[in-house]
């Protein structure tokens, strides 16, 4: 019977672009008997193989399982391929990939690989193709075939990457000829952009009631980014938490000796220069120095899907060894630098999830390709750390990096890495607390914070953001942390955005004259905004108030704030005149009137979690059912952070992004641990986990992590080998 089985299915395959064959079929079956997947009560896959290779093997079937279309889409986007899915719109973005990611060169460096790498890429592969053949019914978008070099495609873990940081309107003026130029739509500033990144917090043995270290593992991403499981093996590797779609490591996580967790880095790693360029005959040449070199021209194709078939647009592209040609600028060129080093980057990804302790983290940190996170850091041991991002070019610090440099001036080249002792970093600070919020790090550890002054400026160009106010006022002084109270700190519903900016308005109405028609309009609005206590809550109209006045305060003086290079919430408070602070709250509560029926409307009837489907671009109805949430944007300064909007055809708003992944880790003889995802773990609609955690998600109540196998007995929904 197994023998007609595989007949048939190697006919089937037959009549696509690829079909398995009999050994490789037996390979992949001899390496799923290797593997459980052990399915929780929750849906988590808990993957136990003999090898690391057989836990990768079976991560990767897990991960396809419950949602294989975004396995698949991060792959398409990080080959630079997603036009062919997508059509003609998607050129540049396929375009800019490219510049960085050639597939001829990755599979030359996946063949000089080291072999227990490659044992690795080999077992992703077998997995997803294994998981394709057993499931003929999953059509892919575009890639049919996952090879082993594929994951040196896509080694960065966090949402976005430096390569996104190149502006798409910029690249295709550059290249852009003829109609498909016009492909791509204009590119619109948001003056109040949701804020990315995460939270991350430790606390030391000192400031624990039962002397051990904790962590706080708090990702802020668009939701559904990563998935979560566990991937454990014979060979030693044990390790839980976020898991980014079809990577092989987990990405912010912990496993029985220590944790880690990754904040958006404020590091300038990336950087612009100024190519002075002359035409000679049929070249271009670059200045550096008293030199005249020639710029390398190369030619890129990318296809495209039009009008259901395949086409290709062919560019010539040009590079210095500086870096690709990506925009013009006042005449010159604009070409780009920063990390490449796929080959270490995976290393570092894979090898910091089986660290035993802090020497051989701290160890793995020298690889230097974490180029756009800082690291927070707990072990069981006690020790707490702070790693700022360790990819960082030693550079001049004459210049101004945050702006392009000349690049005939050979003084604006690197000069090699910083060590890591050379930037920012911290080792069990003396206030037994380390935090960080994507802001500078100049406050991360309270009395044993770092000085600015101590590092070159382009080793952080961000300032302080309300949510790390927020972080130092509930962590400062308290010293009987427990998982609940430090799940506390990161549902804590203060927003310290209003702490200067609510007065100033207040005080805008009480030295408003009786004459003045805001005065009565907005009498019941500024006693409910004066009894408020700035924290969010479901039932609070205070928060519905003061966050669409907030908004439409950020839509008026955003623009001078920045100029003056003043934090908003400090503008508002200090420098916005009376009047203006007025007429945006009535204005606020006219729109809160016209969307919901009053100004009185609870915060919780407003800001709504709902999932209808798996699409990547979600949609979302009014008239279908959806769970109210507390917490607001990280905008106010909530360390929870929810970022919401009204949609097309919406009156309410929905959340996209923020908190996705929340987890509580404390590093005893065993560990102790809770977490929730958003929504749920499955993609599919009809799965019971499709948002089984949502309620939980809403309200910060975080489940019990089943990190032993003991502890998953009783909470086991089901035990199979990959393909069963």
């Amino acid at each position: 019977m197994k023998k007609l089985f595989l007949i048939l299915a190697v006919a089937f395959y037959g009549a696509g672009a690829w079909a398995p064959q009999d050994p490789e079929i037996a390979r992949w079956e001899r390496e799923a008997q290797n593997v459980t997947i052990i399915r929780d009560d929750w849906g988590i896959a808990h993957v136990y193989g003999k090898t690391d290779a057989d836990a990768v093997f079976g991560m990767e079937y897990a991960q396809a399982e419950d949602d294989f279309n975004r396995v698949e889409t991060n792959y398409i986007v990080g080959m630079g391929r997603l036009a062919e899915a997508e059509g003609e719109s998607k050129i540049y973005q396929d375009l800019r990939m490219k510049l960085f990611v050639d597939a001829e060169a990755l599979r030359h460096e996946y063949a000089t690989s080291p072999e227990w790498l490659k044992s690795l890429m080999n077992a992703f592969a077998d997995g997803l193709n294994f998981y394709l053949y057993k499931h003929p019914e999953v059509k892919p978008r575009v890639i049919k075939r996952f090879e082993p070099w594929m994951p040196l495609s896509f080694t960065e873990g966090s949402i976005g990457g430096d390569i996104e940081h190149i502006n798409l309107n910029r690249l295709a003026a550059f290249y852009g000829k003829g109609p498909l130029a016009r492909a791509l739509p204009p590119l619109e500033e948001d003056e109040n952009p949701e804020p990315s990144g995460s939270n991350g917090v430790a606390i030391g043995p000192s400031n624990t009631i039962d002397h051990h270290a904790m962590l706080l593992i708090n990702p802020h991403t668009s939701f559904y980014f990563r998935s979560e499981l566990q991937m454990a093996s014979d060979q030693g590797l044990d390790a839980y938490g976020a898991v980014t779609w079809g990577q092989f490591f987990v990405y912010q996580g912990f496993n029985p000796h220590l944790g880690w967790m990754h904040t958006t880095s404020g590091v300038n790693a990336v950087s612009d220069y100024l190519e002075t360029v002359e035409k000679k005959g049929d070249r271009y040449y670059y200045k550096y120095g008293d030199q005249e070199l020639p710029v390398v021209a190369s030619e890129i194709s990318v296809p495209y899907r039009s009008d259901h078939e395949m086409a290709e647009k062919k560019f010539t592209v040009y590079r210095t060894p500086h870096g690709p040609v990506i925009a013009e600028q006042d005449g010159k060129w604009v070409t780009v630098r920063l990390m490449q080093e796929p080959v270490k980057a995976l290393i570092q990804d894979f090898t910091r999830t089986r660290a035993a302790d802090y020497k051989s983290f701290r160890k793995i940190m020298d690889l230097h390709t974490n180029s756009s996170n800082n690291t927070i850091y707990a072990d069981s041991d006690g020790n707490i750390a702070y790693f700022h991002g360790d990819f960082i070019p030693r550079r001049d610090n004459r210049f101004d990096w945050t702006k392009p440099a000349d690049g005939s001036d050979p003084a604006t080249d690197w000069h090699g890495l910083l060590s890591v002792d050379e930037t920012p970093y911290l080792l069990d600070p003396k206030s037994g607390w380390i935090y960080n919020s994507n802001d500078a790090p100049w406050s991360a550890a309270g009395i044993g914070s770092l000085k600015k002054e101590d590092f070159p400026l382009y080793v952080e160009i961000g300032g302080e953001s309300a949510r790390g106010l927020h972080a130092v006022r509930v962590l400062q002084d308290k010293k009987d942390f427990t998982l609940d109270s430090l799940i506390g700190v990161a549902f804590d519903s203060y927003l310290p955005w209003f702490e200067k900016a609510m007065p100033a308005l207040i005080r805008a109405w009480d030295g408003a004259p009786d004459s003045d028609p805001l005065k009565d309009k907005l009498a019941d609005q500024i006693k409910v905004l004066r009894a408020w206590d700035y924290r969010w809550g479901v039932d609070s109209v205070a928060t519905s108030l003061a966050v669409f006045w907030g908004e439409d305060m950020g839509r008026r003086v955003h623009a001078d704030a920045a100029r003056t290079g003043t934090p908003i919430y400090d503008y508002v408070g200090s420098k916005v005149p009376a009047g203006q602070l007025l007429q945006s709250l009535a204005a606020a509560s006219d729109r809160l009137t016209a969307d919901f029926g009053t100004w009185q409307t609870p915060w919780g009837e407003i800001n709504r979690f709902q999932r209808l489907d798996d699409a990547i671009v979600p949609h979302f109805d009014d008239s279908k059912s959806s769970i109210s949430v507390g917490f607001t944007s990280a905008e106010w300064g909530s360390l929870a952070s929810f970022g919401a909007r009204p949609y097309p055809g919406t009156k309410k708003w929905y959340g996209t992004s923020g908190n996705s992944f929340v987890a509580v880790v404390d590093f005893g003889k065993t560990v102790r641990a809770r977490a929730v995802t958003a929504g749920g773990e499955s993609g599919n609609p009809a799965s019971p986990h499709f948002d089984d955690e949502a309620q939980r998600y809403s309200t910060g109540n975080l489940r019990e992590v089943y990190f032993y196998r003991s502890q998953l007995e009783g909470h086991t929904a089901r035990t199979y080998h990959p393909g069963e």
